[in-house]
């Protein structure tokens, strides 16, 4: 039975809609308002075609601040700190000693000395801590403030409504403002695919914006939106989700103990050119070209079946990986899939078959990810 330590603000709205909260991070989680495909499927798609409002507070927000907050930061993460300039924020990972992920992460730099790292379920925080030991840093773990994700083509025409200069917010960026007169911090980032901003606010004002998001933008098609739409939108996005796309999860057949590399993830692009010393970096370069899997996109041929977790992938005839995530999509007109393969056969356009846990084949091609927006340029645009 999950231990439940953090809750969210927003509870009371969740239940209200339907929601029965379940365990992410410590924190009950509006996971799904109702199970039906109907729901999931229309969820989906408004953040595709419109918008979707979405609680993630349950994300672990840690403050650093003082002179060694930034070499705490650089120590833990593939990311070299000093290029962050104030107001702006990076995508990272962090490894254990033996070079191998242990948790990925937004760095967001708010001043000189100031700094908040954003983490999911890994051991983040407690990288961090050990980092810290003896160092002239304050790190507080800030489960006060809150984060809600608005998402979609039309965030950003709502949210100009109401904070100027929303517009030439960068992709990646941070604007420190106001929204319905409560202090928020607004950061471009998301985990969706689609152009999308986070709302950090206090909990206080957490509800206040949730409900006036909800009412001003449903002329708009903004929707709240439940928590497992992110599966089906990082899918077809290429956004790994630990443990689900890992080892953790899928365990190597020959008993070696859990841990990818960046190199198996697709990603060592994390790594800042040329960065040492951060915590697993000799035993990181000194994996590359050993890939014991590629993490890889699966496409099916002439079906809009969903392909199932868990089920295996052949080639001629042998077993060359397993299907982590899939989505059917009737939006895209395709069925794709996260997949875990052997490095030989995670190459565009090699013929595969999925076997799904019932033993249904289904033809399928390996594809380069992501599937959706393959240029990015959604998800950056400017203006």
């Amino acid at each position: 039975m999950a231990i439940l330590w953090r809750t969210s603000a927003l509870a009371q709205r969740h239940e209200a809609i339907g929601a029965e909260l379940e365990d992410w991070n410590g924190m009950g989680t509006a996971w799904f308002y109702d199970h039906t495909p109907e729901r999931a499927k229309a969820d989906y798609e408004a953040i595709r075609t419109k918008a979707g409002l979405m609680d993630v507070s349950g994300l672990k927000k840690v403050h650093l601040t003082g002179p060694d907050a930034a070499y705490v930061i650089d120590r833990t993460t593939t990311r070299n700190v000093e290029k962050i300039m104030p107001g702006r924020a990076v995508y990272a990972c962090m490894l254990d000693t033996r070079g191998l992920f242990v948790d990925d992460c937004v760095i967001y730099r708010l001043s000189v000395n100031s700094w908040m790292v954003v983490h999911g379920t890994g051991t983040g925080m407690e990288q961090m801590a050990a980092a810290a030991a003896g160092k002239n840093v304050a790190m507080i773990f800030d489960d006060d403030m809150h984060d809600m994700s608005l998402q979609g083509p039309v965030a950003v025409d709502f949210l100009a409504e109401y904070v100027p200069g929303i517009r030439d917010l960068a992709y990646f960026g941070i604007m420190q403002t106001k929204l319905f007169g409560c202090p928020v911090m607004i950061s471009r980032t998301g985990y969706t695919g689609e152009r999308g901003y986070e709302i950090f606010c206090q909990s206080k004002h957490a509800v206040q914006i949730w409900d006036q998001i909800l009412s001003n933008g449903e002329a708009m098609g903004i929707r709240p939106t439940q928590f497992s739409t992110l599966d089906m939108l990082r899918i077809e996005s290429y956004l790994l989700f630990y443990p689900g796309d890992n080892s953790e999860t899928f365990p190597f057949e020959d008993g070696t103990p859990a841990g990818d590399s960046l190199w198996e993830l697709g990603l060592e692009f994390t790594v800042s050119p040329g960065k040492e010393g951060f915590v697993g970096s000799e035993n990181h370069y000194a994996m590359k070209g050993k890939e014991r899997f590629k993490i890889y996109g699966v496409k099916l041929s002439d079906s809009m079946d969903q392909m199932e977790m868990f089920a295996r992938v052949h080639h001629d005839g042998k077993d060359v990986g397993v299907i982590t995530y899939g989505l059917s999509s009737e939006l895209n007109n395709y069925s794709v899939a996260i997949a875990r393969l052997d490095p030989s056969v995670a190459v565009a356009g090699t013929a595969l078959t999925v076997v799904q846990p019932d033993g249904t084949e289904l033809a399928a091609t390996a594809e380069e990810m992501p599937f959706y927006d393959t240029e990015k340029k959604i998800r950056t645009a400017k203006g």
